[in-house]
């Protein structure tokens, strides 16, 4: 593991945003990408870290954590569903196959918590029973698991600018997808969960919830793509700690980046107005939990790219132009 002097002295050189020389460049939360030749594309995970939808700070390794992280879980996937992984050239970088995204982000939930308003729990405690397309029975606790991981769809942005909450039902009734299609889409979401939940518990971890994005290839094929298993698209909780600490009442220790969320809820920020200065020892704590994590579910030593990323990206990539 790297030491905390070791990561605080490239804090400065974490990757922003990356200027290659191709054409086209797009830019998400935590991702750039660029159109290659023959429906390709290239995708560079930087160190952005996003939070309450903004972009809170960088954190360094936390790119190639996400994208070696996900190219191993679209390897341990590959038997469920094809995935638009082709080569991982770089540690941060992806060639993927270029997919037309479904509009439909599929979370799925292997437990009842969180506290948005999109939050299984959070639609429980203030009395909702029918929460999307499924019946709660009353009596339950915060954190307990479910008998069987559900399906909550939510829309990509909608009009408001926010996810928007679906029924499985809603999906085809609202034509996002065709039955067909979903009918695939949640098979495959579903038998991936329980993959990921039975590796991160031989890690000593809970894989609580996470969000997948699939996608149609340009000769038809359903793709998985987007991001796999990462402390950004799940949840995870320590396994050895729950059951104790779900019979106190207490909340179960998290294992991704949600401790750094409830560190700037204490300082009282949940995104709106100015984002508060944070000292560079929490941004050094979450490089670590992002490396644990990796090593933690691929049972692999992290090892770390060379800083500043942008000249190593330069040379492995030189090819594509």
């Amino acid at each position: 593991m790297l030491t905390p002097d070791q990561i605080r002295a490239i804090l400065p050189d974490a990757l922003n945003e990356t200027n290659l020389p191709l054409p086209g460049k797009q830019s998400g939360k935590v991702r750039d990408w660029y159109p290659l030749s023959n429906r390709r594309r290239l995708l560079v995970t930087t160190d952005r870290l996003s939070a309450f939808d903004r972009i809170l700070a960088r954190v360094p390794f936390k790119g190639q954590v996400l994208n070696q992280l996900s190219a191993w879980w679209f390897d341990q996937t590959r038997d469920v569903i094809a995935n638009h992984k082709i080569d991982v050239p770089d540690p941060n970088a992806l060639i993927a196959t270029e997919v037309e995204p479904f509009a439909v982000e599929v979370i799925v939930r292997g437990y009842i918590t969180g506290v948005t308003s999109t939050a299984l729990w959070y639609r429980y405690s203030i009395g909702e029973r029918d929460i999307y397309g499924y019946r709660f029975p009353d009596g339950l606790r915060k954190n307990d698991r479910l008998p069987e991981p559900i399906i909550t769809p939510t829309t990509k942005g909608g009009p408001t600018g926010h996810d928007e909450r679906l029924t499985c039902e809603e999906v085809v009734e609202h034509g996002l997808l065709d039955r067909a299609t979903w009918d695939q889409v949640q098979a495959a979401a579903l038998a991936i969960f329980k993959r990921g939940q039975a590796i991160a518990q031989q890690a000593g971890l809970i894989l609580v919830d996470t969000k997948y994005e699939f996608g149609r290839a340009p000769d038809g094929q359903v793709m998985l793509i987007d991001e796999v298993h990462t402390p950004d698209s799940s949840r995870f909780w320590k396994a050895t700690s729950y059951e104790e600490g779900f019979a106190k009442g207490e909340e179960p220790e998290n294992f991704d980046k949600e401790f750094v969320r409830l560190a700037y809820a204490e300082q009282g920020y949940r995104g709106d107005g100015p984002i508060p200065a944070m000292p560079d020892d929490l941004w050094i704590a979450a490089s670590q939990r992002y490396i644990t994590i990796y090593e933690m579910l691929t049972g692999q030593t992290f090892v770390p790219g060379a800083y500043p990323i942008e000249p190593r990206l330069m040379e492995n990539l030189k090819s594509l132009w």
